[in-house]
This record gives structure tokens, sequence and C-alpha cells, in this order.
């Protein structure tokens, strides 16, 4: 299956929902009230926020003022329009340090958020291109993530370094650090313990584990990245303004966009905190964690009327 159509799949309900509500628009003279606010309820309701959508309103009326009769795909070619700017620039390209090695990603975020399952997927998606890469149990506060992430390492042939339930996560990070550079590997993935973003003892472990990288490389982590519940909305918008504040995010890994309509949220996060999307999570297999593309992701949500999927 192509990129497009893998973002086309787990994108749908976003997509079923904005479609409806263009589809009103088609062959209209001008536009009403009352097709403004089906349009505005269908935007809000895949969570693109207000800013954005009062964006994408206020550009169709401004193309019905200036057409005699605007059809859907005029309507759709705005909307598209906005997204692509709005999003400008955040395409984020992982590349393996070439100053530092391993690269290390360290990846944070609230308990249900996907990290574990994201640790194995981004491993095997890097195995596959041909990196050596190891990866650190971190979680070591619930039992159940280690034992998650040993399923998925003897799956996938991962190599990977595990502590004792309820052991320091940061010493578990340091052993890892170590057995990657005497391994010569590429990238070093760290799965952290699920923490509210509101509990400031807990976020005081991050910094720790931070603090402890940094012994052994000054530059550690090279990547901290939030892996956020695309079904939670612009909830994640909240978890990522304190952790960023906290723990210094440079990236955004959104998941489980196949089950939800609400992948607009990925536009306010980037809007607000300008950080880039490494990748996005659309169903449960290995490699469905794919890289993020704006023109995949707008084309998925509001596609054109022409098939590019192939």
């Amino acid at each position: 299956m192509g990129l497009i159509s893998k973002f086309k799949d787990g994108l749908s309900r976003g997509s079923t929902i904005l479609q409806g509500a263009f589809d009103r628009l088609a062959g209209r003279k001008k536009i009403s009230e009352d097709d403004l606010l089906d349009l505005e309820e269908a935007l809000f309701a895949c969570d693109f926020g207000p800013t954005t959508t009062e964006e994408i309103l206020d550009e169709i009326q401004n193309v019905y003022k200036q057409k005699e009769a605007v059809n859907e795909d005029d309507a759709i070619s705005v909307a598209r329009s906005v997204l692509v700017r709005a999003l400008r620039g955040s395409e984020g390209k992982l590349e393996a340090s070439a100053s530092s090695k391993p690269t290390v990603i360290c990846l944070v975020g609230v308990n249900g958020s996907g990290k574990t399952t994201t640790c194995a997927k981004l491993g095997h998606l890097l195995q596959s291109d041909g990196y050596h890469l190891i990866m650190g149990a971190c979680d070591t506060f619930r039992a159940a993530a280690t034992e998650q992430l040993k399923a998925w390492s003897s799956r996938l042939r991962l190599d990977l370094i595990t502590g004792h339930h309820g052991s320091d996560a940061a010493a578990v990070a340091f052993d890892a650090h170590a057995s990657a550079e005497a391994k010569n590997a590429d990238f070093l993935l760290l799965d952290t313990a699920g923490r509210l973003h509101v509990k400031d003892h807990l976020m005081d472990e991050l910094a720790k584990l931070k603090r402890v990288l940094q012994k052994r490389d000054e530059q550690c982590p090279h990547h901290s990245w939030l892996v956020v519940d695309g079904s939670t909305g612009t909830n994640g918008l909240s978890q990522a303004r304190i952790f960023h504040e906290k723990f210094g995010l440079t990236g955004l890994v959104v998941t489980k966009l196949d089950g939800t309509s609400k992948g607009g949220a990925l536009v306010s996060i980037y809007r607000e905190l300008k950080l880039p999307v490494y990748f996005i999570g659309l169903g449960e297999k290995p490699e469905d964690l794919q890289p993020f593309s704006i023109d995949a992701y707008v084309q998925s949500l509001l596609p054109e009327s022409v098939d590019q999927t192939t």
C-alpha cells in the first residue's frame, strides 16, 4: 500500500466529516450562514482549532464574493491551501548524527499515548532502512511496559536493554547508551514512563534522565519527542505546552489517528509551538507508523477530485 493510501485509510473518519460539509457547497451561487455553520462545525469536529477554522471560512467567503458560483472543488482547494500554508515547515526529517553516535531519541508523554508501541514501530522502521539500533526500556514503573517492549523486540528482532521493575529509569538509559556506543549503533530509542504533565515530581525524573545521558554525551538526547494520542484532540496541545516547557521538546509523534476524526489537532499544536511532526500512527501494524507528509495529510483529509494515489 502506498503512502497516500495509508494516510487516506488512517484519516478516513475526519475526511468523511469534511467531505459531507463541502459537498453541500457544490454549485452554490452564494454561501449562506447555514452553510458556514455546517462547515465550521465540521472543522471544529476535526479539531482544527479556532485560528485555522476562521482562516478557512474567511477565505472561502472571499472566493464566493469574487465568483458567480463556486463548486465543491473551489472550496476544497481554498481549505487545502490554508492547511498547507499553516503546516509549512512541519515535516520532521530524521537523520543519524554524523558527529555523535548513537543518535538518541527520547519518547515522552502521558499514559496511554502509545509510547511503547511507537518505540517498537520506530525501531522496526529504522532497522528496515538499514540502521543498527538499540531500544532502552526506561518505563520501569509499569511492569507491563517492559514486558510489552520485550514482546515487540522479540517479534521484530530488535536489541533491547531493560532493568528491574521499579529500578532507576536514568540508570537504564545510562546502560542502554553504553551498550549502543559499544555496539556502534546508529540510534538509541528510549521508552520512558507515562506521566501526567501536571505533576512536577514526575517531570523532574525526566530531567534526571537527561542529565545522566549528558554525562555520557553532552548532546543527548538529540531528539525529545512527545508522543500524542491523536484521539484526544486539542488536549494534546496542553500536554505539548508543559512538556515543552519542562523537558524541551524537539518534535512530535501523533498516534492513533486511524481511530478518530480529530486529526486536525496536529495543525493546532504545530501552529502554536512550531514543533515538527516526525511520524504519525495510522494503525496497529509495525508498518503503520509513517513519516509525516504535509501533502499526504492534506490530500487525505481533503481529497481533490482527481485521484492521485498512484
